[in-house]
């Protein structure tokens, strides 16, 4: 079992795509073809399901630092940092009237 789980696994990030229903389909493949049983087929889908959470988690955070790390390299600013500096413009601007 623990190599048909790892043969899901190394279908990579694709499988964060694949929806439940999907996962269900191919394990019940797996059950009727008698290569695992019933039992072991619901942990299959919550083992799949869970590592392609946990796969598209890492990715983002992955995505997210190379974005940061992007902005940094090309001297741009945040969202955050425009919205602060609108702010100080705004007070500033109140000031002087």
């Amino acid at each position: 079992m623990k190599n048909l789980i790892d043969q899901f696994i190394t279908l990579g990030f694709g499988l964060m795509a694949v929806s439940k229903e999907q996962v269900e389909k191919m394990v019940n493949e797996l059950v009727e073809k008698g290569e695992i049983t019933r039992k072991e087929s619901k942990e299959m889908v919550e083992k799949i399901m869970e590592k392609g959470t946990q796969a598209k988690k890492d990715l983002d955070e992955t995505v997210k630092e190379k974005v940061q790390q992007a902005l940094k390299e090309f001297d741009l600013v945040t969202m955050e940092e425009y919205r602060k500096l609108e702010e100080r413009v705004a007070e500033l601007e109140k000031r002087l009237k």
